[in-house]
């Protein structure tokens, strides 16, 4: 993992696959962040080949991770930690979710999680 830091916030990627690792509350706050989404640099298809990956170990503590839906953006899987409190983000998943359009919005009220 390489530290990157973007409006004062330090954030890990994978230099393997370019997903992101946010320490607590750090993807919300840097979501609020205008540009932030320039952090995520990784390919969104090898991000969406990841989501096959079931057993997820956190990074910080190495305690299994449940996976989530962003009940705003349902085709946004990602892993958190119920110890530490920090989310994994698959590469171009963070881009994504900075994005969120009113389309999102209306295929969130009809589009049920998968998983």
């Amino acid at each position: 993992m390489d530290v990157i830091t973007f409006g004062g916030i330090d954030v890990d990627r994978c230099t393997a696959c370019g997903g992101i690792w946010f320490d607590s509350h750090e993807k919300e706050s840097l979501k609020t962040i205008e540009g932030s989404q320039q952090i995520d640099t990784g390919d969104p298809s090898v991000g969406r080949k990841n989501n096959d990956i079931r057993r997820v170990p956190c990074p910080r503590c190495t305690t299994p991770m449940v996976r989530m839906v962003d009940p705003q953006q349902p085709h946004i899987w990602y892993e958190t930690c119920s110890v530490c409190g920090g989310v994994y983000l698959d590469a171009g998943e963070f881009r994504d979710y900075k994005e969120h359009t009113v389309g999102d919005f209306f295929r969130s009220l009809f589009v049920r999680p998968r998983g």
